[in-house]
């Protein structure tokens, strides 16, 4: 059976190895049976939904992106092969002209190469049939309260037959602990897609330099961000846009991208494009009027430079905080010199004063989610770094009106981000074509608006 024209291209063995990935994980851990349910719909208002993402996990161990769907792995002794199947919604021909493509079992296990599909009708009565005499459960208990009653229910059931020879698992183990630490590394068609995520998202940002003169507004820009992102096959934002002009950008997580863009101003806008379910994070700052002013081009330069410290410290072997430390070094000496902070850098290391302008860590772990899965400490220590991770680089500077601040610097807000990919001599910035120089950005401003 073909595929829907939205999987046309998309290689699904990479699925199969995951699977067997996880499947050698369980059978460490004495075996059992997986459960793993992607997200239900969710109503927006009256009879509109949100537009449908499936689960995270989900998505990365089977590439099936219909709703109403649910993985079960079944890893049994020595003499019972493991299976993978899925529980999926039926053909429905009717249904199918008002709400698009099914792939019904019978397609789904062709198409994504698993060991058996089955109606998601089926799925309660043969769920108890598949947990009796199993030593485990893997489930993610607490994810979602509704599973967790049904999957205690589907216990209940078993335990109810105990007289005629049938256990319950005796153990409960949660999947997600094995499944982040596979996802913490991406393989070659992970990597494949994020590229082209950051290939996509840099256009967006080179879209919008060119498009920003003060009198616009920030959902203008917004819209330009995401024009590109769909024009270019990525099906959504990988977050909720930031586009904060002026004192805005001291905003960490502002979305209101409703105010008008000033003269003078700097704006500070951070999104990135979702493709294949993989996530782009990139931002850039730059000034409104194309040119930056004194004061903001010393804070910008300070911020590039933590920027281009951490990035030198992103190599195998390293940790996953040596980046944060390299760029908080630079930044604590770079508010003394702009009299932001009084003393010594290891003083405002070790006080933390340097939190009032720079609150946040410098990375966090990108893939099928922005804030990615993934531990980020083994016990005490920091995660070593390991090729195949991909981490985002964002030191920032947030300099709110004080009467201790310099007002020349007051409403400054720079954050610059990058996804860097860990490699074997040091680390890849899939997103580097993103100007992020003063020169490169006001050159490009002043030749996108024709002067």
């Amino acid at each position: 059976m073909e595929p829907s024209p939205s999987l046309t291209g998309h290689s699904f063995e990479a699925y199969r190895q995951r699977r067997l990935s996880l499947i050698e994980r369980m059978t460490r851990g004495g075996g059992g049976v997986a459960v793993i349910p992607t997200s239900p719909e969710r109503a927006r208002n009256r009879d509109t939904h949100y537009p449908y993402r499936a689960d995270s996990y989900f998505q990365y161990l089977t590439g099936f992106t219909e709703p109403e769907a649910v993985l079960v792995m079944v890893v049994g002794g020595a003499d019972t092969s493991p299976q993978s199947m899925l529980f999926c919604r039926e053909k429905n021909l009717e249904r199918e002209i008002w709400d698009g493509f099914r792939h019904g079992p019978g397609g789904a296990r062709e198409v994504f190469g698993l060991d058996a599909a089955y109606a998601v009708g089926e799925l309660d009565a043969k769920l108890a049939e598949l947990l009796a005499d199993q030593p485990a459960l893997w489930f993610s208990i607490g994810h979602d309260s509704g599973w967790d009653r049904r999957i205690a229910a589907a216990l209940n059931t078993v335990r109810a037959e105990s007289r005629t020879g049938k256990r319950a698992p005796a153990m409960i183990r949660d999947v997600r602990a094995e499944l982040d630490a596979m996802r913490r590394v991406k393989d070659a068609t992970e990597l494949a897609i994020m590229r082209r995520a950051a290939d996509i998202s840099t256009a967006a940002h080179i879209r919008a330099m060119r498009f920003v003169a003060p009198g616009r507004f920030e959902y203008e820009v917004e819209a330009e961000l995401l024009h590109e992102f769909r024009r270019q096959g990525c099906e959504y934002p990988a977050y909720t846009s930031i586009v904060a002009g002026g004192a805005n950008a001291c905003v960490l997580h502002y979305v209101g991208n409703d105010k008008v863009l000033c003269e003078g101003d700097l704006l500070l806008i951070d999104a990135g494009g979702e493709l294949n379910g993989y996530a782009s994070d990139i931002t850039r700052c730059f000034p409104v009027s194309g040119r930056f002013s004194g004061p903001q081009a010393d804070v910008y330069d300070m911020v590039l430079d933590a920027q281009a410290a951490a990035i030198a410290a992103v190599r195998p072997g390293a940790t996953f905080a040596d980046p944060h430390e390299a760029a908080l070094k630079v930044l604590a000496q770079g508010m003394i010199d702009l009299k932001l902070l009084p003393g010594s850098a290891d003083a405002v290391i070790e006080s933390e004063s340097y939190k009032r302008f720079f609150m946040h860590r410098t990375s966090h772990w990108l893939g099928k989610d922005v804030h990615d899965a993934g531990e980020y400490k083994d016990g005490e220590l920091w995660v070593p770094l390991a090729p195949g991770m991909v981490l985002t680089i964002e030191p920032g500077c947030y300099i709110r009106p004080a009467e201790d601040v310099p007002e020349a610097f007051w409403n400054i807000g720079v954050r610059i981000e990058d996804d860097a990919v860990v490699t074997a001599a040091g680390c890849e910035i899939i997103t580097a074509a993103a100007p992020k120089k003063i020169a490169d950005i006001e050159a490009l401003m002043r030749d996108g608006r024709g002067g």
